[in-house]
């Protein structure tokens, strides 16, 4: 303690603290001690000492008292209370109390009450308090449902006696709580945002980039703000200031907040915030201009010191560049004209060759960075969609690719996000926010189609570590079976990897053992899954690898489990038969061949499957010798004789005729069973109504 009173007073004080016999020695005493207090001359052992002394009791009866002092001010004691829990808040363990945590709502109503140049002090320690409330591991938490962010915000719209402190603490709590700020309080963020917003347009001083850096915080990803009157109204402020910004000559300082802000706006709203029309279409195309110059001037010379400093502004990059590639990808509604699609993905173009570059760079001990991360997510969604640039350097990169996504899959991600742009929020919680392969199975699903990328990517041990990921995702799926849009598209997406690897390289199929937990794995799903009628696109996805697997691994000991394999067959009988129905046709008084009800929101994203079942199910047949008596059992048979009996020829089209004959002239060859059902249904009479030649061959012969 450097003045005021001296160490000798101050003991004296704390003794006459605890061992007072009445209010008015109390208070005398306390006195000289708030006065140490605000001026600021206790170190933290003689706060803890204050505290031993007389503890919450008598602050809390200091709060509550409506009295003052004769010639004092009415809220004297109310003041001194405050002080001594602003004294005590600077002790971590003190400001998580409860006592503490359930002064919330008192401090808030300091906050909000009228201040006169007497109570300044009293509003200091409210904020004091709050402040070192925030810093505590409640106290977020705390302060979200004791009301806080109302009385913040109000504090800092109202402009009156530390109103700043007001907007950090808001700052604070929205970095570690945004989504319960906003899920209790949306209104009045929003009126913040509103008020930030419009002094965003207005500042044509540093204030501008200054708000640049406290925008992003207040734009929240849920609720979507473009949903919200007022969210709306704020978002056209912030595109007109960020255009007069971006529109201008700017240092890296002023460019990089800008950028990040942009980000944060892409993240919430998609590229919706930026209107229509010409004026719309060149400012987006700024954006990604300016995101990708970025990137290439960052990543292409990577100064080790700069690339610290600029990671946080490269993620939001990316943010922008990956908004870049949805509107090229439009074929509706997009902002963008043809010349500048096609100018945007060469821009692009480049910055993803500065990225892989980057990437080639990177070394073991950087893998949990979670720029890395971000690297190879913007990466991920270029090799979904553009898949004939760059095809040397990524092939190059796949090593790389395939061991890190191994590494996060096996070991777990980094930590921690880098920031908000990163980008890496997911809404389905069954995923990991830092799952690589995920990111990656679109490109992969490209790549396996292909000779060369296919072969790196078996040669770098793909295959297997794919099939552990599916196996994974399925555990996920059949643990958790409502809705789980990201595990359901990973599933879909590896079906179809795997049915590029069964068409081309079959012999894998057969050597590589994990093929074989997968097939069993997809025996006993089909069955799970078909029932569940939301499933239907990944059901058809199953059922089709699964018969077409079946096809190579027919003598594997997976497949003579007979229980399981037949419970597989029937399920896909099941789902190739009950595809099709009969129909009332407009055109004519007959009826018409259709897809089923049930099948017709998924039939564009499941018909090719379809298709590729039949043959698969065909080829099937003199595999297993059990097969025929499963279709009888099923009906299906007869079921379709009596469909195309009933239906108008010319309804049916010739790649279904041949879809249809394919499985049954294999079913009438591999059983007479099958044959004479057919026959007794007359086959022979719709067989050659339909040009089956095929089938009528088989079913003429003896």
């Amino acid at each position: 303690m450097a003045s005021g009173p001296g160490a000798a007073t101050l003991k004296k004080c704390l003794e006459v603290l605890r061992d007072a016999r009445n209010d008015s020695e109390q208070l005398a005493a306390l006195l000289l001690v708030t006065k140490a207090v605000r001026a600021g001359e206790l170190d933290s052992k003689t706060r803890r000492q204050i505290f031993d002394a007389i503890g919450f009791t008598f602050p809390n009866r200091l709060l509550n008292s409506r009295q003052a002092p004769p010639g004092c001010p009415e809220d004297t004691f109310r003041a001194l209370g405050l002080t001594l829990l602003a004294c005590f808040c600077t002790d971590l363990e003190l400001a998580g109390h409860s006592q503490i945590l359930n002064k919330i709502p008192t401090f808030s109503d300091v906050l909000l009450s009228p201040c006169n140049p007497d109570s300044t002090s009293m509003v200091d320690d409210a904020y004091q308090c709050l402040a070192a409330v925030l810093a505590t591991p409640r106290g977020p938490r705390e302060m979200v449902t004791k009301g806080a962010i109302s009385a913040l915000c109000q504090a800092y719209m109202n402009g009156g006696y530390g109103s700043e402190r007001a907007l950090t603490l808001l700052l604070g709590l929205l970095a570690v709580a945004e989504v319960k700020c906003w899920q209790r309080d949306a209104p009045h963020l929003l009126a913040v945002l509103s008020k930030l917003s419009e002094e965003f347009v207005k500042a044509e001083d540093v204030t501008k980039f200054e708000l640049c850096e406290l925008l992003p915080r207040f734009i929240p990803l849920s609720p979507p703000l473009a949903e919200l009157s007022q969210g709306s109204e704020s978002i056209c402020q912030l595109y007109k200031g960020l255009a007069s910004i971006l529109g201008s000559k700017l240092s890296q300082s002023q460019r990089d907040p800008a950028l990040k802000l942009a980000a944060s706006l892409v993240q919430a709203c998609g590229s919706e915030w930026i209107p229509a029309g010409r004026t719309g279409s060149k400012f987006l195309a700024l954006l990604v201009n300016l995101a990708c110059v970025e990137v290439r001037l960052t990543l292409e010379e990577p100064d080790p010191l700069e690339m610290k400093e600029k990671k946080e502004v490269i993620t939001a990059c990316y943010v922008l560049i990956e908004m870049g590639i949805q509107e090229c990808l439009k074929e509706e509604e997009s902002l963008l004209d043809e010349a500048q699609r096609m100018q945007l993905t060469r821009i692009m173009e480049e910055a993803f060759g500065a990225v892989v570059f980057y990437l080639r760079q990177v070394k073991e001990e950087e893998l949990q960075d979670p720029f890395v991360f971000a690297s190879v997510r913007i990466l991920g969604a270029w090799m979904a969609e553009e898949t004939s640039s760059l095809k040397q350097e990524i092939c190059e990169l796949l090593p790389f690719l395939v061991r890190y996504a191994k590494k996060l899959f096996k070991e777990g991600g980094p930590a921690e996000n880098l920031s908000q742009t990163a980008g890496l929020v997911s809404s389905d919680s069954s995923i990991s926010a830092q799952d690589a392969l995920r990111l990656l199975l679109p490109g992969f699903c490209h790549l396996t189609a292909e000779d060369r990328p296919r072969d790196i990517l078996i040669s770098e041990g793909a295959p297997a570590l794919l099939c552990d990921y599916f196996l994974h995702h399925w555990e996920v799926l059949s643990s958790q079976p409502g809705s789980l849009t990201s595990t359901e598209m990973s599933l879909q997406t590896l079906c179809g990897i795997f049915l590029n690897l069964v068409v081309t390289a079959p012999d894998l199929i057969r050597q590589e053992k994990t093929f074989c937990s997968l097939m069993d794995t997809l025996l006993k799903s089909l069955p799970f899954l078909l029932p569940q009628k939301d499933h239907l696109v990944l059901a058809a996805n199953i059922a089709t690898l699964g018969l077409m697997m079946a096809r190579i691994l027919s003598r594997s000991a997976v497949l003579q489990k007979t229980g399981s394999a037949k419970e597989f067959f029937k399920a896909t009988i099941c789902f190739l038969s009950q595809a099709h129905t009969a129909q009332a046709d407009p055109g004519s008084h007959g009826l018409a061949l259709a897809v089923s009800p049930a099948y017709v929101s998924a039939w564009d994203d499941i018909r090719e499957l379809w298709f590729l079942g039949m043959q698969a199910l065909a080829s099937c047949v003199p595999l297993f010798p059990w097969l025929p008596q499963a279709v009888l059992q099923a009906q299906w048979l007869e079921e379709l004789s009596e469909l195309l009996t009933r239906v108008t020829a010319a309804s049916v089209d010739f790649e279904l005729i041949a879809a249809f004959q394919g499985v049954l002239v294999e079913l009438a060859r591999a059983s007479e069973p099958c044959r004479e059902v057919i026959l007794s249904h007359h086959g022979e009479e719709w067989a050659n109504l339909y040009g089956m030649a095929a089938l009528e061959q088989c079913l003429s012969k003896q």
